[in-house]
């Protein structure tokens, strides 16, 4: 088994919010969270009316960055979205995802603490795995925890050479 491929989950709690495109595969993802032992906190939305992305995206990122859960999991229609709205804010390092290898590389090369997924771009089985992946790969570290403090310079203030 890869150092980078444990089989125990690798947060203890994980929020997760949607706007209405990805209502249908948060109630997958919130099953597959549970079937791994991992507490899920569900942020919303609750309904398939129409609602604006970021402020889901802010109010997960907002709990990750300020200690109250270890990571997230964000669905819109495409992923893509949501994880622009993720990374605004400091210490989050948010992923879109499609398929396993970069689930699993988003984790151990740059240790993402935000998974965001399209529910119009993946089904529900694919869905449950990308969320395994993400939740049981741990961060390398090494050469790549030089570069994951990169990531963050300029939102520390500092400047990139």
């Amino acid at each position: 088994m890869n150092r980078s491929q444990p089989r125990e989950p690798q947060f203890r709690r994980v929020v997760v919010a949607c706007d209405h495109g990805g209502l249908a595969l948060k109630d997958e993802v919130l099953d597959m969270l549970g079937e791994l032992g991992v507490e899920p906190v569900d942020l919303g939305t609750y309904t398939s009316d129409s609602v604006d992305y970021p402020a889901y995206a802010g109010a997960a990122a907002r709990r990750v960055a300020g200690g109250e859960a270890e990571a997230a999991i964000l669905i819109c229609g495409t992923g893509i979205g949501m994880a622009i709205a993720a990374n605004k804010f400091p210490g989050i390092r948010a992923a879109t995802c499609s398929e396993e290898f970069s689930a699993r590389m988003a984790r151990a090369h740059n240790d993402a603490n935000v998974l965001a997924l399209g529910a119009r771009v993946i089904g529900a089985g694919l869905a449950r795995e990308l969320v395994r992946c993400f939740c049981t790969t741990g961060f390398e570290g090494g050469r790549h925890a030089r570069r994951v403090d990169a990531i963050g310079a300029p939102q520390r203030g500092e400047c990139g050479s």
